[in-house]
This record gives C-alpha cells, sequence and structure tokens, in this order.
C-alpha cells in the first residue's frame, strides 16, 4: 500500500466525515467501513443511490458488520460520534448548525433524492476545513459538485481511482470539476479512515 501524503494531514483535526456513492456503492462501502473502531471520534454520513424502501435493509446490514452504531438519519437527528448515518431513501439530508440533520423532499439533484452534493456542500458550510468527504464509484455527476464545495470550505477531498472503481463516472467527474487532495484505491481509504481516527 502507497503511503498517504503526510502534508495532506498533518496537524489537522476532523470534526465529521461524509461519504458519496452510487452504482457499486454497497460493495465499496463494505470494503472501507469495516476500518471504523468503535471509539470513532467523529460522525460517519453516507449518502448511496439507493431505491426508495431498501434503506433500512441497508442500515441492518451494515450494523451486522461494523463496531460504530449504525442509523438511518432522521429529522433534526443529532450528529454523534462513533455513530455512521445513512441518508433515508426519497429524502435529501443536510447538515445545519450544531451538526443537526435535516431532512426534504425537495426536486431530485442530478435524478437523486438523496443527493450527494446537497449533504456535503451543507456540511462544507457546518464544518469548513474540520470535514472529510469521500467520493466512490458511481455513475452520474452527482457529488462532484459537493466534493468541490467541500474543498473550496478547506476540507479534505478524496476521489475513489478511477481505474479501480466498479464505475467510473463519479470519480471521473469529481476529478475533472476540482482536483482531490487524494485519488485512492478503496483499501488506501480503509488506512485514511484509520488516519483520521487517529488524529484526534
Amino acid at each position: 500500500m502507497e503511503t498517504l501524503p503526510g502534508t495532506v494531514l498533518q496537524g489537522r483535526q476532523f470534526a465529521a466525515v461524509v461519504i458519496g456513492a452510487s452504482a457499486g456503492g454497497v460493495n465499496a462501502l463494505l470494503e472501507i467501513l469495516p476500518a471504523l473502531p468503535k471509539s470513532t471520534p467523529f460522525p460517519v454520513v453516507v449518502v448511496l443511490h439507493v431505491m426508495k424502501g431498501r434503506q433500512n435493509q441497508l442500515a441492518e446490514v451494515f450494523q451486522q458488520r461494523l463496531a460504530v452504531r449504525v442509523l438511518e438519519a432522521a429529522d433534526k437527528d443529532e450528529l454523534h460520534p462513533g455513530t455512521l448515518y445513512f441518508a433515508p431513501a426519497g429524502y435529501h439530508l443536510s447538515v445545519e448548525e450544531g451538526g443537526v440533520l435535516s431532512l426534504s423532499q425537495e426536486e431530485p439533484v442530478h435524478f437523486a433524492r438523496p443527493a450527494i452534493d446537497i449533504t456535503m456542500a451543507s456540511a462544507a458550510d457546518v464544518y469548513g476545513p474540520q470535514l472529510a468527504g469521500i467520493l466512490l464509484t458511481g455513475a452520474n455527476q452527482d457529488g462532484a459538485a459537493g466534493l468541490a464545495a467541500i474543498g473550496a470550505a478547506g476540507g479534505l477531498t478524496v476521489v475513489q481511482d478511477p481505474l479501480e472503481a466498479q464505475v467510473a463516472v463519479m470519480p471521473n467527474e469529481a476529478i475533472r470539476l476540482r482536483q482531490p487532495d487524494l485519488v485512492l484505491t478503496l483499501q488506501e481509504i480503509r488506512s485514511l479512515l484509520l488516519k483520521l481516527e487517529n488524529k484526534q
């Protein structure tokens, strides 16, 4: 495994992580998220494009495999460390001041609701440079603008290596729109999550 550039993480503290994925995302998430220890000192918010009605099953499936608590996000939930929140199917998920979640049924973005762009951009407004954004495999452009917003706010931006992604459209669009801090394989992203945890 390649050593991650020390300058990217040096002296940084992270208050939250947002991960976006679409086609192929379940398998990618199952590869990286089990690395999170129960003592993870930040919340993780995941936006995955799924069919309506599938989200509860995903939360249950991932809870069986992860040490952290796994929840389907609900309106007005407060983000807590050591907890993973899945955006519910059919709702956009925003992060508001104080780390409070908000659900809405506004029009889809890039044909998606939940849209990765909305969650990432709202989290960037709240957490700024203390946010890490990770964009994985996917078949449309959703997430590219959101990850760019995280980068513009000073946050850490990570994209799955398009050569490894099951569907490379999403990673390629993110790289085209704004060069991310890191382009990594899933194994390297798994390692990165541990490095973020160790920064606290």
